[in-house]
């Protein structure tokens, strides 16, 4: 992390620079494509880039599991390491485009991720760019991601991250220009906002965008309350805030808060909004020629930018130790390997009745089937680089088993439509997949979604969901092909492809185990062959909730937390949040707490034996929940306050600690502020949600 006497040095080398610019320089450097002064000698610099899971949108670059499958490894530690090899080659990259004289989109240092709006709603089409459903994950999950990226120079940044999108944004995608986000204080400061708070107080994260939407009436991207009183004032925001594109323009066109563009540029600078992903801000010369703003407004801003550019060491005379990075250090083999091994770490196996891993000595003939099976689509998910090879579970089966069993394909239908020549009969790969299956020894069907079908406004087929989803079934055509297959009798596992909760009901009624692989990058295929063939074992969670029905949620558009999420859902479930299974299995025991009595602003330490009492070498994802029994208002449940992930040899024991801080055991209340009330607090440790079958204990919060 940069010190403070250096941030104090490049402050004062910005407002050196800024109070030298004529207005025209000023305005022209408050938007994303920010050209160039050559008297001053500021080069043109564009703002907008993209790293997700991976360098984005720039050419070739390692492809790291979506950020939905990255938050299914529940670890930090890997988190970490993916962003720390996303800057390393970022690094690479931009220095080899600056010799190419490459200013473009996509081509600098600031990186607009990660994005750790909770996905609250499976039907919401950007779900996957996110870290789940749950605050404590996203939080922590987000600080190591940008921690990674940011790198811990105390001179410069690797990279600069960027938190987004504040506020309270998770669809829907179609009415996100003009959409006022209705939520009470207690969910805002409960559910919405401690990831970002996180992100600024724990992680020092260099930017954060604003959503397109407003929150109870307050625009994200031109609120003095949101930017100003809780950003900067209240959580002690540094950095600079920058909109989403075209939500400047959006101010007055969709929100109908301003009148010209000139009032809506002034009205977000005047609020904090310090760059414009977009052109609007070249309004602002008018704006100052009609006493709309101030040049000090502009100045304020700019003063941000700079000192950011000068964190990175990108101005004129400056050098960084990230200079010596070479191009040659993108797409090496080690970051390949390392998306291989965020891939199997991402898988959650949700049913197996005993039939994986399969014995490579006993099969001799395998299907590969299915819209998914041989679909790079699909391990791409969103916002993603180009690889320089691509495993589908098609090419990663048939490297894995190489000579010692043959491979059959089929398609077996589309993605989404009922044939897939556009001049055959429906169903026209049907009989394909039947016989192959018939002939095989296993089959292994690849089912689910891409980012076609759920992403963010404008995406293909669903553009008239805007990338939404409308429900959470499988397509049609996939549902049949389902069915045929199963109906043969044969040994069938599923693979499926999805950044968001499915329906798998129909799915677990016939298949002899179920794998979730989310978007698991470049390296997909090839890990779920090892998985299958047990060459490890699964250990991911769920970071979502997986629902029976959309009909069971509340309404879309309705932002209050109630009978949403596992914190506060009171109907069944398919899959739970933080759900997964093992090829092996572990005991819990000797569940201990440092104390059984705290008053308010006291920490508990919790320790507990976790044992693999299995056969088989395996990770487990070990999770604290704390539920507190004695509230003043409506409460969570439980929570998640703590997860580890371990691995253990048969027989191994390992001592897993935890540490309550006094926030962990904090109530928010309506007014959203939080409170430390006297009253038991349960504290459950499993590899799952709390149970019957969950080590517990309990301490007692006394008065002050």
């Amino acid at each position: 992390m940069i010190t403070k006497e250096n941030i104090k040095k490049y402050k004062e080398q910005a407002v050196s620079l800024v109070s030298k610019m004529s207005r025209e320089e000023k305005v022209h450097q408050m938007i994303n494509e920010a050209s160039q002064i050559p008297r001053l000698e500021v080069k043109s610099y564009n703002w907008w880039n993209e790293a997700l899971h991976g360098v984005a949108r720039a050419g070739i670059a390692t492809v790291f599991p979506q950020t939905i499958g990255l938050a299914a490894t529940f670890n930090e530690n890997l988190v970490w390491e993916v962003a720390d090899v996303t800057s390393t080659e970022a690094r690479a990259k931009y220095h080899e485009f600056q010799r190419q004289n490459d200013t473009g989109t996509y081509k600098g240092l600031t990186f607009w991720s990660p994005n750790v709006n909770i996905f609250r709603d499976p039907r919401w089409g950007r779900g996957h760019e996110t870290y789940g459903e749950d605050p404590y994950l996203t939080s922590r999950l987000g600080v190591a991601f940008i921690k990674g990226l940011q790198g811990d120079d105390p001179e410069f940044l690797k990279a600069a991250a960027c938190a987004k999108h504040f506020c309270v944004h998770s669809g829907p995608e179609g009415k996100r220009h003009g959409f006022d986000a209705k939520v009470s204080k207690k969910d805002l400061y409960e559910t919405y906002l401690p990831a970002f708070r996180a992100c600024v107080q724990e992680a020092d994260v260099e930017a954060v965008m604003g959503a397109y939407n407003s929150v109870n009436g307050e625009i994200c991207c031109a609120s003095q309350w949101l930017i100003e009183d809780i950003l900067r004032q209240e959580f002690g925001f540094q950095g600079h805030y920058v909109s989403d594109c075209g939500a400047i323009r959006d101010i007055a066109n969709s929100h109908g808060a301003a009148a010209t563009l000139a009032e809506a540029a002034a009205l977000a600078v005047k609020s904090g909004c310090d760059l414009n992903c977009g052109n609007s801000y070249l309004h602002l010369l008018t704006a100052l020629e009609d006493h709309l703003i101030e040049e000090s407004d502009l100045d304020k801003a700019l003063i941000r930018l700079m000192t950011t550019r000068y964190k990175l060491g990108i101005m004129e005379g400056q050098h960084t130790k990230y200079d010596s990075i070479p191009f040659s250090a993108n797409d090496t083999k080690e970051h390949r390997q390392l998306a291989l091994k965020a891939a199997e770490q991402s898988f959650v196996l949700l049913e197996n009745d005993g039939i994986l891993p399969l014995n490579k000595e006993q099969i001799k003939r395998v299907a590969v089937i299915g819209p998914n099976a041989d679909s790079r689509a699909v391990l791409q998910g969103n916002y993603c680089g180009t690889a320089s090879r691509y495993y589908t579970v098609l090419d990663g089966l048939r490297t894995y088993l190489e000579q010692d069993a043959e491979v059959l394909y089929a398609q077996g239908s589309h993605l989404y439509q009922d044939r897939v020549e556009a001049c055959a009969e429906p169903d026209d790969r049907l009989s394909e997949a039947m016989s192959a299956a018939s002939y095989s020894d296993v089959v292994i069907l690849c089912l689910g979604l891409d980012a076609t079908l759920e992403g963010e406004e404008g995406d293909a087929y669903n553009a008239d969901q805007a990338g939404d989803k409308v429900d959470l079934e499988l397509p049609l055509p996939q549902k049949k092909l389902l069915q045929a297959v199963s109906h043969l009798g044969k040994p069938l596992i599923v693979i499926n492809f999805s950044g968001s909760a499915i329906n798998l009901a129909p799915v677990k009624d016939c298949a002899n185990a179920v794998i979730q692989a989310w978007y698991p990058g470049a390296e997909g295929g090839l890990a779920l062959a090892g998985m299958i063939f047990g060459e490890f074992s699964p250990a991911g969670r769920l970071p979502v909730t997986f629902y029976r029905s959309a009909e069971d949620l509340p309404d879309f558009c309705d932002y209050g937390m109630e009978n949403r999420t596992y914190r506060y859902f009171e109907k069944p479930v398919l899959y739970g949040f933080g759900y997964g299974l093992s090829y092996s299995s572990f005991q819990y025991s000797n569940l201990r707490l440092s104390k059984d009595r705290v008053t308010p602003g006291e920490s508990v330490t919790v320790n507990i034996d976790v044992t693999n009492i299995g056969k088989t070498e395996a990770d487990e994802v070990v999770q604290l929940y704390l539920k507190d029994e004695e509230t003043s208002t409506r409460a969570p449940k439980y929570q998640l306050k703590g997860f580890h992930r371990i691995h253990l040899k048969p027989n191994d024991t390992h001592t897993v600690e935890f540490v309550l801080t006094p926030d962990m055991m904090a109530l928010v209340l309506e007014d959203g502020q939080s409170v430390i009330e006297p009253g038991r607090f349960h504290v459950y440790v499993d590899g799952k949600q709390p149970s019957d079958q969950s080590a517990c204990a309990s301490f007692l919060v006394e008065e002050n």
